[in-house]
């Protein structure tokens, strides 16, 4: 009942429902075990602002993140409104990401079956199951590892290097998911992370892996006029049920 009434409030306010979305997407990140502590960062832009993005303040341990801890911070790493300052990384890859890609949302985390994978002389995601394949050629790799970020220059090179994709790999680094949506963004960072790992797990028996035909990556990737729950809706039911997950397991994102 708890969702629902929230989901109710936060329905005709875009502001308030992406800082809702954005405290619940850190809090499942720990649960999902993509966190490190307070590093890493989940940015999104501000409905009907520009250059202008909500990010948790750097200090703060994700499973604690609340709606009305997100500040706004610029470019120029300038924070507009809330307590704290934004982490220098978090503004040298994300300001750039969402003003190049046009990304609404920036989810980046060094998650370790992705980061596993991106260890690896040859990372690339194979299409060996239909999680996989859901990810065919919407993957850029960054196979140049530069160190920390310290300025926007490495969020341009980055942005430069995604484009109009939706994940950048970032060889010995970790990764990165966009979307339209915190809940879009968040399900691509989940299933990823579900991929890797099985691929990684597969490739630890030392046999080949059975790579999916062109043909039957084109019927994954194609939507199905049967289907009843396309993209959009699958993503919004998706987040809400790990919104009611949390409201069980650690509630108060939304205060």
């Amino acid at each position: 009942m708890k969702t629902e009434i929230m989901n109710a409030n936060i329905s005709t306010d875009p502001v308030l429902e992406v800082k809702v979305h954005l405290a619940a997407a850190l809090r499942l990140a720990v649960l999902d075990g993509f966190e490190e502590g307070i590093d890493n960062h989940f940015t999104a832009c501000v409905p009907g602002k520009k250059d202008q993005y909500f990010v948790l303040p750097f200090g703060l341990h994700w499973s604690e993140a609340r709606a009305s801890d997100m500040m706004i911070f610029n470019e120029a790493g300038e924070t507009l409104e809330g307590d704290g300052v934004v982490e220098l990384s978090a503004q040298s890859i994300h300001a750039p990401l969402h003003r190049i890609a046009g990304a609404q949302v920036v989810l980046h985390t060094h998650q370790p079956w992705a980061l596993a994978l991106n260890m690896l002389q040859n990372n690339r995601l194979l299409a060996s199951t239909q999680t996989a394949a859901f990810f065919h050629q919407r993957i850029a790799y960054d196979d140049h590892y530069t160190g920390l970020a310290t300025s926007t220059i490495e969020g341009e090179r980055l942005a430069s290097i995604l484009g109009s994709k939706s994940v950048l790999f970032m060889k010995n680094h970790g990764v990165v998911t966009v979307g339209n949506t915190v809940a879009q963004a968040y399900r691509r960072l989940y299933k990823l992370e579900r991929a890797c790992k099985t691929q990684v797990l597969a490739m630890s028996t030392g046999q080949a892996l059975n790579i999916l035909s062109d043909d039957v990556i084109q019927k994954v990737l194609t939507p199905s006029t049967e289907d009843r729950h396309p993209g959009p809706l699958r993503e919004k039911l998706y987040f809400e049920a790990m919104m009611r997950v949390l409201d069980r397991a650690n509630p108060g994102y939304a205060d």
